[in-house]
C-alpha cells in the first residue's frame, strides 16, 4: 500500500479521484460531541459480551457508525485526556501522573478546544479536565469557551455538589452525571445554529462509589456486590444520559450533521467481566488499555462496521480535524495519525505500527512498566529488563508468554521503547511549578495536594489525591512549601483555607518568600463535619468537609521567576497549628 509507511493525512488521500466524493470538505462543518467515561472498562457495555449490563443506547451508538474494537489508551486518566486532547504521547505533551501537578500539560501544548475555537467552532467542556487547574492549563486557559466541571482528578460527591462554571463556584442540585447533561442539552440548544465541539468527560463510574437507589437495586437484584451494583448502576445511568444527548441532536435537526464519539479513558476500575483480557485501570496489559470506541455521523460513515485495526487516543485529534475539512498544521510534532479515510471506505488498508505506553507514579520515571502493541503483538515490561511477548489473537488473555521462543522480536520491541521513552520524557518539566502572576488569573489556589511538606505534616488521607489537606501540623520545626512561577511582578494578599478547633487558636504562621516574610495568627475557630456521602462501598478518597475558614494572613510582594513559598507556624498554642486545605494568592496591584 501506498501509505503502508508514513504517517498520512485525510488531505493527502483526497488527491486520489476516488475518493473525491468522501473527502471535500462539508458544506456545513460537522458539530462534535466528544464523549468519555471514566473507569468504564471495554467489558463494561454490553455490545461487547457483557449480558448482564444494560446499555442500548451504547450497543446502538456503536451499530449505526464504526466500532473501533482495537482502540488503545494510557492506563490511568490524566495522561489518555492529555493525549486525545493534543495528539501527542501524554509524556511529550508533559502530563506525567494523576496528581501532585504531574497531571498538568505544558502551558504551550495546543488541545482539540483551540483547533476547534479558532476554525470557528463554539467549544465547551462538561465534566472532568484533568489536564491543570491553574491557568493557562484551565480548561478556558486551553481554548474552551464554556467549562462547567471540575478540574481535578475527582469531586468527591456525586450528588448535590459545587462545580466550577468558567471560574466560579456553583451549587448544583441532583446526580453530576444528570447535571452536567443538562448543561450540555442547553448548550447544544444556544449553538444550534453554528458548528460546536462538545467535550464531555463524565466522571463516572470512577469513584466514590455513588449511584440513585433505582439503578443500585436493578444490579444488586442480579446478584452482584455492592461495588459491581453501584459501577454497572453508573454506567447505565450514563448511558439514560447518552440517549439525553442523542434525543437532544435529534430534536434540534442536527443528528445527520453531528459527529457522536463514546470512548472509555482507562480499563475498569476493578475486577470484573472484561471479555476475558488480563489486567484492569493502571494496568500495562491489554485489560486496562483497550476500551469501548464508538463513532457514528449518519450519512457520511457507514453503519454497522467493525474495525480491528491498531488505533489510539493519539489518533483521534488528527481525524476529527480531516473529518471537519480542517486545514490545520500542527505546531509540534502529532504522534498519532488519522483513521478518518478507514471510517469513510468500505475497505482501507491501516498501516502497521507500534502503540507506546507507561504507567509512572508521581515518585519515580523508572522506564518501567511499560508496554508495545503491534496489530499482533504485546510486550510487556513490568520489572528490571524482564520482557513478556504475547500473540494477542492466538492467546487474548496473555497466558503464554512466548518472550523466550522470540528474542529477536523481543529486542526490536524493547527497542523501539527505549528509544520512545527517551525522546518523550526528554522535556519533561524537572520541577512542577505553579503559575502565579496572569492577568487573567488574579487568583491562584496552592492546593495541599501540589505542596512538599516536612517534620510531622501528612496528608490526611495519606495518598494526597485530589482534594487532599494537610493534618499533622503540631511542630514549629515542620515545614509545608509549593513551588511558583511568578509571572510577572506584583503584590499579593495571602489567604489561607483552614479549620481549627477553638483550643488550637492563637497558632502564629509565617510565611517567607526568599527574604520577605509575611505573619499572622488564626483568630477564629472553624469546626466543621464531613458531608454525608452516600457511599455503597467504603472510598479510598477524603470525604468532603461542609466548609473551610478563610485566614488572612497579610500581604507580599513577589518578584518575577522562580520562588518559594514556605508556610511555618512559629508559635502553636495549641495540639497543632491548623488542618490546611490551600493557601490562596489573590493579587491586589
Amino acid at each position: 500500500m501506498y501509505f503502508v509507511n508514513k504517517p498520512f493525512s485525510f488531505k493527502t488521500l483526497c488527491v486520489l479521484p476516488f475518493l473525491l466524493a468522501a473527502c471535500s470538505a462539508p458544506e456545513v462543518p460537522p458539530n462534535i460531541v466528544l464523549i468519555l467515561t471514566d473507569d468504564q472498562g471495554y467489558g463494561d457495555v454490553r455490545i461487547h459480551g457483557n449480558d448482564q449490563i444494560d446499555t442500548p443506547w451504547m450497543d446502538q451508538l456503536a451499530l449505526n457508525g464504526v466500532r473501533m474494537d482495537r482502540f488503545m489508551v494510557s492506563s490511568v486518566c490524566a495522561p489518555t485526556r492529555a493525549s486525545l486532547l493534543t495528539g501527542r504521547y501524554h509524556f511529550r505533551a508533559g502530563t506525567q501522573w494523576v496528581t501532585r501537578g504531574l497531571e498538568s500539560m505544558h502551558p504551550d501544548e495546543t488541545t482539540m478546544a483551540q483547533v476547534f475555537g479558532e476554525n470557528g467552532y463554539r467549544t465547551g467542556l462538561f465534566g472532568k479536565w484533568h489536564n491543570g487547574a491553574h491557568y493557562p492549563n484551565t480548561p478556558n486557559g486551553k481554548g474552551f469557551d464554556v467549562f462547567f466541571g471540575f478540574s481535578e482528578g475527582h469531586t468527591n460527591n456525586y450528588f448535590d455538589t459545587s462545580l466550577e462554571y468558567n471560574g466560579e463556584m456553583v451549587p448544583t442540585s441532583g446526580y453530576l452525571t444528570d447535571v452536567l447533561t443538562d448543561s450540555v442539552l442547553s448548550f447544544i440548544r444556544q449553538n444550534r445554529d453554528r458548528p460546536f465541539f462538545a467535550y464531555v468527560p463524565y466522571q463516572a463510574p470512577h469513584s466514590p462509589f455513588q449511584v440513585p437507589d433505582r439503578y443500585f437495586d436493578k444490579y444488586a437484584g442480579r446478584g452482584f456486590d455492592a461495588r459491581d451494583a453501584t459501577v454497572y448502576g453508573m454506567v447505565e445511568n450514563t448511558d439514560d444520559n447518552l440517549a439525553r444527548i442523542l434525543n437532544e441532536l435529534e430534536a434540534n435537526g442536527l443528528t445527520g450533521n453531528t459527529i457522536v464519539i463514546f470512548m472509555g479513558d482507562n480499563g475498569p476500575n476493578g475486577v470484573r467481566y472484561n471479555a476475558g483480557m488480563r489486567g484492569i485501570k493502571a494496568s500495562v496489559h491489554e485489560g486496562g488499555e483497550r476500551v469501548p470506541f464508538f463513532i457514528q455521523w449518519p450519512g457520511k460513515i457507514p453503519a454497522g462496521r467493525l474495525r480491528s485495526d491498531l488505533t489510539a487516543h493519539i489518533d483521534v485529534l488528527p481525524t476529527l480535524v480531516d473529518l471537519a475539512g480542517i486545514s490545520w498544521t500542527s505546531p509540534k510534532k502529532l504522534d498519532g495519525k488519522s483513521f478518518a479515510a478507514m471510517l469513510l471506505q468500505d475497505e482501507y488498508e491501516w498501516p502497521d505500527r507500534m502503540i507506546f505506553s507507561h504507567h509512572s507514579r508521581w515518585d519515580s520515571l523508572e522506564v518501567f512498566p511499560g508496554a508495545v502493541r503491534t496489530p499482533r503483538y504485546r510486550a510487556v515490561l513490568e520489572d528490571g529488563d524482564n520482557w513478556q511477548l504475547y500473540d494477542m489473537p492466538d492467546d487474548p488473555g496473555q497466558q503464554r508468554d512466548l518472550s523466550g521462543e522470540h528474542p529477536d522480536l523481543v529486542a526490536e520491541l524493547s527497542s523501539g521503547y527505549y528509544s520512545w521513552f527517551d525522546e518523550v520524557t526528554r522535556n519533561l518539566p524537572e520541577h512542577r511549578r505553579i503559575p502565579v502572576g496572569y492577568q487573567a488569573a488574579p487568583e491562584v489556589t496552592l492546593p495541599a495536594p501540589e505542596g512538599k511538606f516536612s517534620g510531622n505534616v501528612r496528608f490526611y488521607g495519606e495518598s494526597g489525591w485530589a482534594n487532599d489537606w494537610f493534618t499533622g501540623w503540631t511542630s514549629t520545626n515542620d515545614r509545608i512549601w509549593w513551588e511558583l512561577d511568578v509571572v510577572s511582578d506584583g503584590e499579593f494578599d495571602i489567604y489561607l483555607d483552614y479549620t481549627a478547633p477553638a483550643e488550637d487558636i492563637g497558632a502564629v504562621i509565617l510565611a517567607t518568600i526568599g527574604s520577605i516574610q509575611v505573619s499572622g495568627i488564626t483568630e477564629t475557630p472553624v469546626e466543621t463535619v464531613f458531608i454525608p456521602s452516600p457511599d455503597r462501598v467504603p472510598r479510598g478518597e477524603v470525604y468532603e468537609k461542609e466548609f473551610w475558614g478563610s485566614n488572612h494572613l497579610g500581604r507580599i510582594q513577589l518578584q518575577s521567576g522562580h520562588q518559594r513559598i514556605t508556610m511555618q507556624a512559629t508559635d502553636i498554642p495549641g495540639e497543632a497549628a491548623m488542618e490546611l486545605k490551600s493557601v490562596r494568592l489573590i493579587r491586589v496591584d
